[in-house]
C-alpha cells in the first residue's frame, strides 16, 4: 500500500460536497482536519448563541474524525481556533483542558471577522501525526 496517497473522509458527505470541501485528508502519517464548527447533519447551525456548547460541540465532531483514523487528541500536533469572540474562547478556553489531558498542541488563536455562517462563534482545525 502506498501511504504518500491521500485518504479522504467525508464527515457530513452532502454537506461537505455543497460547500465544496473534505473534512480531513491522511497521507502518511499526517492527517488535516478541516474546521469543525457547531452544525447538524444537514450544515444547519446548532447552540446559536451559546459560545461553551458550539466548542463542545466542535470538539465533538473532531472526535468522530480522530476516531475515524484510529486516533486520539493526544496525536493532535496544531490545533488552530477561529472565533468571533475571543473574550468567549478566552473564558470557556479551560475547557480544553478536558480534550488535551496529556499536553497541549502547537497552533494558533485567531479572531476573525466571521465565519462560514453568521451564527457560528468559534471554528477549530487540526493538524494529527499518526505513529505507524
Amino acid at each position: 500500500m502506498n501511504n504518500d496517497k491521500p485518504e479522504y473522509f467525508n464527515l457530513r458527505p452532502e454537506v461537505e460536497k455543497a460547500y465544496g470541501y473534505s473534512h480531513a485528508v491522511k497521507i502518511g502519517n499526517s492527517i488535516k482536519i478541516s474546521g469543525a464548527v457547531s452544525m447538524d447533519d444537514e450544515g444547519g447551525p446548532t447552540a446559536v448563541g451559546d459560545f461553551l456548547q458550539q466548542m463542545k460541540n466542535c470538539y465533538s465532531d473532531l472526535d468522530k474524525v480522530l476516531t475515524h483514523y484510529g486516533c486520539t487528541f493526544d496525536d493532535v500536533v496544531v490545533e488552530n481556533v477561529f472565533t468571533t469572540d475571543m473574550q468567549a474562547f478566552l473564558e470557556h478556553a479551560e475547557y480544553r483542558n478536558s480534550i488535551y489531558t496529556l499536553q497541549f498542541p502547537t497552533g494558533s488563536w485567531l479572531e476573525v471577522k466571521g465565519l462560514a455562517l453568521p451564527e457560528f462563534l468559534i471554528e477549530i482545525e487540526l493538524e494529527v501525526h499518526k505513529p505507524q
